[in-house]
């Protein structure tokens, strides 16, 4: 059970912080937006705060603004302090022994994986939830798989059907992280915390990462057995922590724009991703790169009131907006990528202004005519950026290593394998994309499938390359050399393509037809609001 909000805090959800109005207020001409108020965005900010017995936070008030800490005990005792500062810390507290357990039905690189392994295995009864202790997983509904017989009956059951990568994930007990909260020289149990400010600016120092956050702030525990500071943000105030840190804070005006409307259309569509610790999104590159108001930008404030409450839509639901730093000169579809349902919208782009490539004659799924592409450097949106084109070794032991982490990780059966004897990319997307890549070693043939081919080792900057091995005199493998373009997944609009675009001109609504085919940009009202994200 969560704190509820202050009861000021709808109110001052709205009003100006620094200077710039959060609420989804005037836009340009003085038109009021179909979206009464703002909406208000709950961001895990630190995750997994108390992994760490030394783990410790400051928090401290803005100018001469006093804070608000309301704390929560887990006997359900409640104190309120005021202070311009306190201290979030971590000690151990004894607890009966007890089993930790978990069952894991899927370990993936990325949520979008996750969440469709989530889907087949609901699909066949099973109760499931997306988490991310590290990798992204799936676990059996701890709720509804409430016991060690119970968890060990379902796994055997599947085990029985022919599945080996679930798997027990246990661990006894006998103490446990406990957040205290260091204020005036006092500490204070604090298994929940709220923090406010009137002016409703906060500081949160972090050993050396020291950021603003608008909104309020709150302490709760997580699935892991530690804790999230969640910041409680309304979405036009989390814009101006996310899109001068994601485009850029000289990006030019028209793709600042673009961005602008992609983040929003991002985090609003994206709000599930957290569900089972208790939030909506991150602030990594997991979700959209997030510094609240650290680091704010005059060209991104203006981007964000310019286009104050616009998404971008597809037959009036939220686009799926992904988007990635450098395509490699060609975009992917879904697919491509990720399992799961494909999106209309997000298709193979060949990534220039002008038509330098023909997709449906030159499929890059053909190896040799992809060999040719990656050779191309000029003509592209992206020509001159540094991960348009790239060329990294790996030594034998470096790939080894590589590979042995990746695998004992994700509990695969064959982690134990001592050498590798040869790679090969068996299949590609007619976007280039890696879609599966076999991995022979001593102990069998590993396939890696789609983004876990970027996942296993580490030169890789996307999944658009081929590889180049070479041997010694007897023929036994000694390096690769990952040759190919790209920085991320290039699924949907490339940011640094958008850069070129809109110093040819174009404007935001044509850089987002460019990059997300068939969609429209929409004003944001309750009716878009309330459609189910897409899975």
């Amino acid at each position: 059970m969560f704190i509820s909000p202050p009861r000021n805090l709808l109110k001052v959800a709205v009003q100006s912080v620094g200077g710039f109005v959060i609420a989804l207020g005037l836009v340009a001409g003085g038109a009021l937006p179909s979206l009464a108020k703002d909406v208000l965005l709950q961001v895990g900010v630190v995750q997994r705060f108390g992994d760490e017995d030394r783990d410790q936070l400051t928090i401290s008030g803005v100018g001469n603004d006093d804070l608000t800490f309301t704390a929560v005990n887990n006997q359900g005792e409640k104190v309120t302090l005021q202070s311009k500062q306190g201290t979030i810390a971590i000690s151990r507290r004894a607890v009966a022994r007890k089993l930790a357990e978990v069952l894991v039905l899927g370990d993936h690189a990325t949520f979008e994986t996750a969440e469709d392994d989530a889907l087949r295995w609901q699909a066949q009864g099973i109760a499931v939830e997306v988490t991310q202790p590290g990798r992204w997983q799936v676990w059996a509904k701890r709720d509804v798989y409430d016991s060690p017989l119970v968890r060990r009956w379902l796994l055997a059951d599947l085990k029985k059907q022919g599945y080996q990568l679930p798997y027990l994930e246990s661990v006894l007990l006998d103490s446990k992280p406990q957040a205290m909260v260091v204020i005036n020289g006092q500490s204070y149990p604090a298994d929940q915390l709220t923090i406010t400010a009137a002016k409703n600016q906060i500081q949160v120092t972090e050993g050396e990462k020291k950021f603003v956050y608008g909104g309020w702030l709150q302490l709760q525990p997580n699935s892991y057995g530690n804790y999230t500071l969640v910041n409680h943000v309304p979405l036009e105030t989390y814009l101006r922590g996310v899109v001068p840190h994601e485009i850029g804070p000289g990006a030019p005006p028209t793709a600042a724009k673009a961005q602008t409307i992609i983040a929003r259309t991002y985090a609003l569509q994206n709000r599930r991703r957290f569900a089972a610790d208790g939030y909506e999104l991150c602030a990594t590159t997991h979700c959209q790169v997030y510094y609240g108001l650290s680091g704010t930008s005059p060209r991104a404030d203006e981007a964000i009131r310019e286009t104050a409450g616009q998404v971008l839509t597809y037959n009036n639901q939220l686009v799926d907006a992904l988007y990635s730093s450098t395509a490699g000169g060609v975009t992917a579809k879904f697919s491509d990528v990720w399992n799961g349902e494909e999106r209309p919208y997000l298709q193979a782009v060949i990534d220039s202004a002008q038509p330098i490539w023909n997709l449906s004659n030159q499929s890059l799924a053909d190896e040799a005519t992809f060999r040719k592409f990656i050779n191309l450097k000029e003509g592209f949106n992206e020509t001159g950026r540094k991960f348009l084109r790239w060329r990294y070794p790996s030594t034998l032991a470096e790939l080894n290593q590589d590979l042995k982490k990746y695998l004992t990780n994700r509990r695969h059966p064959l982690a134990d394998f001592t050498t590798i004897y040869d790679m090969k990319v068996t299949r590609r997307s007619p976007s280039g994309r890696i879609l599966m890549l076999e991995v022979l070693t001593d102990k069998g043939v590993v396939e890696l499938a789609k983004n876990e081919a970027r996942s296993a080792f580490g030169p890789p900057r996307s999944t658009l390359f081929y590889l180049e091995p070479t041997y010694d005199a007897n023929q036994r493998l000694q390096s690769v050399f990952f040759v190919g373009g790209g920085f991320g997944h290039g699924v949907g609009m490339s940011q640094f393509g958008s850069y070129k675009l809109s110093q040819l001109g174009w404007s935001a609504e044509q850089i987002l037809a460019f990059y997300y085919p068939g969609t429209q940009i929409r004003q944001l009202n309750e009716q878009i609001l309330g459609q189910t994200p897409r899975p």
